[in-house]
């Protein structure tokens, strides 16, 4: 039997929705043949199916043999592509705008010459309309294929009119891959290593970032160039830590949607990034009235039909949506209210198990992990810790991993589990010295969980107010800063010196802020 992950025709066609598949029913049949009975009869048995199964399939389209069994089901897959492209072609401007470039290639190839310049010069002006540059220049090229062919005589100063348009959209496109590209290389950056962890880090992003920053004017740019350059002081905010700033150019990047609102239809999930960014900076700043704003605006987003028309973009917002809820949770204490979300929660992530990438699979589980922590269900809390340190790809997120090995070395002393606790410090002190990622509030931590089982139970206090002074102190350091922001280390420090919950305290702390 087949793995159901495994077969892309299978899991393509348990996408499709019921007007989708009405659609294709519609599209097959329109030539009668018996080739074409022959793969609707396989996509009704696969549509049909629980699980993927290659023997039952071929038990019911007994039509087809084994041998053709390969051949058929790739052209079954064709077949699903050019009917969902039919079916969405008025939605998608930039589908619209190739089958016009496919049309004049044609009217090209039967020599009507001036019927294919018409034709580009409309699409032209559409697709820099939409603000599809490069499909504009697609439509240039061909139109200089032609004017260099063949004397049309269409405008007497054509040749120098094309030169000009195309060296002003190429210089748009140029500026645009400039941006992308360092906005592409700063998430890298973040996926591999997370934030800034020492000043050399610090330098070596700044560096980097300022020397591949195309010397700009905002004012002049294009949409999508604004855009990138938003994106790219994003993710570098965020790498260094300045969320004041990461906060104003994700505010920027929505207000940049808000300004042309048809590029929000066109461009749907960069809006919806564009929001995860600005409640991401939000959370991180503790600005708790204007998080809850911005929290009902993308949650009233989610519950738009006309917004949420197809399962990537439902599975985009369940993604930055979900992890924002339980951002809520961890900002009011309200643990016990968050881990009541749990379930659904992962009900929801084995829904959209293939839409959903392994990163944002670690940090749900990290959130979770958390929330149980924070609620005090240590058990639950090392359950979830461990899918992510027996995860087999340890280099996606090493700061989650880093993490999550130190709070389960704290969810492990919190259990009462002393006699696993040796064993955990030293597997996790060896893994963070393999990342390099020790800084001095991970060895102020090892130091303190290694000397427990030494310290009279009378004692005990007095240490946590120690090590809650000397990180006080880290904390005020942004060269040190970064464990705080996946670990509330402090809050729990308090919570064992005063001898409370510490969701007791983290409550108390959200309404001082308040």
């Amino acid at each position: 039997m087949a793995n159901v992950k495994n077969d892309p025709l299978f899991e393509l066609i348990k996408s499709l929705t019921k007007s989708e598949k009405r659609h294709f029913r519609m599209f097959v049949n329109r030539s009668g043949s018996s080739e074409d009975v022959k793969f609707v009869m396989l996509f009704d048995a696969m549509e049909s199916a629980k699980t993927y199964d290659d023997k039952l399939i071929l038990e019911k389209v007994k039509s087809i043999k084994r041998e053709q069994f390969s051949n058929q089901k790739a052209n079954l897959y064709k077949q699903i592509l050019s009917s969902l492209r039919h079916f969405h072609i008025g939605h998608n401007t930039d589908i619209q705008l190739r089958e016009i470039l496919d049309h004049a290639k044609i009217l090209y190839n039967k020599g009507f010459y001036k019927q294919a310049l018409k034709l580009l010069e409309r699409g032209k002006i559409q697709a820099k309309d939409a603000r599809y540059f490069t499909i504009a220049l697609e439509f240039m090229e061909f139109e200089k294929l032609i004017e260099s062919q063949y004397i049309t005589r269409s405008i007497e100063t054509r040749a120098e009119e094309l030169t000009q348009e195309v060296n002003e959209t190429s210089a748009i496109i140029v500026s645009g891959h400039s941006l992308s590209n360092l906005t592409l290389s700063l998430y890298g950056l973040f996926l591999q290593k997370g934030y800034a962890k020492s000043e050399a880090d610090f330098n070596e992003v700044t560096l980097f970032f300022k020397s591949n920053l195309p010397d700009v004017k905002l004012e002049n740019l294009s949409f999508y160039e604004q855009l990138y350059y938003h994106q790219s002081h994003v993710w570098y905010n965020n790498i260094v830590q300045n969320f004041p700033n990461s906060y104003r150019h994700a505010l920027a990047w929505v207000d940049l949607f808000k300004s042309n609102p048809d590029m929000i239809t066109k461009q749907l999930s960069l809006y919806i990034k564009g929001y995860r960014h600005l409640l991401g900076s939000l959370f991180q700043l503790q600005y708790y009235s204007k998080f809850c704003e911005i929290l009902a605006e993308i949650d009233a987003l989610a519950k738009d039909e006309n917004v949420v028309k197809d399962l990537n973009t439902e599975a985009l917002i369940f993604k930055f949506l979900w992890i924002s809820k339980i951002n809520k949770h961890f900002m009011e204490g309200s643990f016990e209210d968050g881990v009541e979300l749990i379930p659904k929660l992962l009900k929801k992530l084995k829904e959209f198990e293939n839409k959903i990438d392994p990163e944002r699979v670690l940090m749900f589980y990290y959130k979770i992990a958390s929330l149980y922590f924070g609620n005090g269900d240590f058990r639950k809390a090392i359950f979830y810790l461990n899918q992510i340190i027996y995860f087999k790809d340890v280099s996606l997120r090493e700061d989650i991993h880093c993490f999550a090995r130190i709070l389960n070395l704290i969810a492990h002393f919190e259990d009462g589990q002393d006699f696993h606790l040796e064993y955990q410090i030293k597997s996790t002190f060896q893994f963070i010295g393999k990342m390099n990622d020790q800084q001095a509030v991970q060895k102020e931590i090892f130091q303190f969980l290694r000397r427990t089982g030494k310290i009279k139970p009378d004692e005990l206090r007095l240490e946590f107010q120690s090590l809650h002074d000397r990180l006080s102190v880290l904390y005020d350091n942004i060269y040190e800063r970064r464990p705080f922001l996946y670990l509330d280390i402090l809050s729990w420090l308090q919570s064992k010196i005063e001898n409370r919950p510490v969701k007791e305290i983290v409550k108390e702390k959200f309404k001082s802020l308040r």
